[in-house]
């Protein structure tokens, strides 16, 4: 498990775009995301690079 900070999340819709993001590669993934924190947190098989590079794709950027 991992945390990555990630900017730009304001509602559910943001949610559920990096959620789809990371799912579409590692379909057993959990999500949790903190709109307040502006954190996602990740039980993935992912890399933090491979997860970061997927919700930068969606959109939301991903701090290092």
């Amino acid at each position: 498990m991992f945390t990555l900070k990630v900017s730009g999340m304001t509602c559910g819709g943001c949610i559920n775009a990096v959620t789809r993001a990371i799912q579409s590669q590692d379909p057993n993934a959990k999500v949790q995301a903190d709109l307040g924190a502006q954190t996602v947190s990740l039980e993935t098989a992912l890399t933090p690079a491979m997860a970061s590079q997927l919700i930068t794709d969606a959109g939301f950027p991903v701090a290092n």
